[in-house]
């Protein structure tokens, strides 16, 4: 809230600021809307989700000719409250994506300085890893996000914690099992996990995508398992290369591919955050329309008002002194409450109430 206004001359204090560090990367979303308000993408970004009130005016501001010391000043302001979600997307280059258990973790810590978690079950990962590619002059940071499955898109498996990891990346390496080794067909694999990308937003299958065909040394290149493999994939257009994250095989040129994936990638389209998800009111309280709003409503055989700008007017009235009283009956009347109320039937001796406080009204 803001600082009530005092006399001799005294404004109030603006309200106090509360300010939320994060990590760069997260998402300020609207909880009624489920709207982006913010991505704060870098170091140093910043944003304000709702203002504080502002200090009320001191009772020098209410000085006029026929009032030369005022005995009240301004109620201070309400703050502007607003239910945020604050929601991290991991900033990485290069995503490791897949179904669960087929090598992302141990291809993350083959390829990188990273240590993650590695098992052989199912969601051993259940955060992401990040890690550093060093290529000679080049590097970059590659993400492993957890394992995906059918209806991830539908929050299956905590899909949806996952995928919005995958959003930040700029190029992606897919990793498949080609060995068969969980009972599935690598080929139906790949094609599932696309259709799970496109069918939670067709921008993550625009992102440059290459392939990696892993547990080659389960199966090695001349199997027919993986000629047909790799047939199928590059005839969807996608480039395959086999490796072997246990035995850290083929790694180096996986990693050079994803490199100029990468490159492409921000040559064709430039890094930027998550698009705004509409118009705000950042402003502070007394900016909105309904702020001024006056609401009538008949109870009990009183006049009931309500509103914010009145509730504020109405804690800044000295009701001892007369000239404060007739500044509140001024503004009544000033937006339209007054006329409102005598067309409703008011007429004087009838009671007006403001919040726990009753008036009677003498028409002058």
């Amino acid at each position: 809230d803001g600082q009530d206004g005092m006399g001799r001359k005294k404004f109030g204090k603006n309200g106090e600021s509360l300010v939320i560090k994060v990590p760069p990367g997260t998402v300020v979303i609207d909880e009624e809307s489920g709207r982006a308000m913010k991505d704060l993408l870098n170091a140093g970004d910043s944003f304000v989700a709702a203002r504080g009130g502002r200090g009320g005016r001191g009772n020098v501001n209410f000085k006029s000719p026929v009032r030369q010391a005022p005995k009240f000043a301004e109620a201070g302001g309400l703050p502007l409250e607003r239910a945020v979600a604050l929601e991290l997307k991991l900033i990485a280059d290069v995503g490791l994506i897949g179904f669960p258990n087929v090598g992302k973790s141990t291809l993350l810590a083959a390829a990188t300085n990273a240590s993650p978690k590695i098992g052989n079950y199912h969601f051993t990962t259940t955060t992401p890893n990040l890690g550093i590619v060093e290529l000679y002059d080049v590097s970059f940071v590659m993400a492993d996000i957890p394992g995906l499955i059918e209806g991830a898109h539908a929050g299956q498996g905590l899909g949806l914690d996952f995928l919005k990891h995958i959003e930040r990346t700029k190029a992606l390496i897919h990793v498949v099992d080609v060995s068969g080794s969980e009972g599935r067909d690598a080929i139906e694999d790949f094609r599932k996990v696309n259709r799970e990308l496109g069918l939670y937003t067709e921008t993550l299958l625009r992102k440059p995508q290459i392939v990696a065909a892993n547990k080659m040394d389960v199966v090695g290149e001349g199997s027919e398992a993986y000629r047909l493999f790799r047939e199928a994939i590059e005839g969807e257009g996608f480039a395959v290369y086999p490796v072997s994250a246990a035995a850290g095989t083929g790694i180096g040129e996986l990693m050079n591919a994803a490199a100029g994936a990468l490159a492409k990638a921000e040559r064709e389209s430039p890094p930027s955050g998550i698009a705004d998800g509409g118009t705000f009111d950042f402003g502070p309280l007394e900016s909105m329309p309904e702020y001024r709003e006056i609401r009538i409503s008949e109870s009990g055989g009183a006049y009931v008002l309500d509103g914010m700008q009145l509730s504020k007017i109405f804690d800044s009235t000295n009701f001892n002194d007369m000239g404060s009283v007739r500044h509140l009956y001024k503004y009544l009347e000033k937006h339209g409450a007054i006329e409102t109320l005598k067309g409703m039937g008011m007429k004087d001796g009838d009671t007006i109430r403001i919040r726990d406080y009753e008036l009677e009204f003498c028409d002058e």
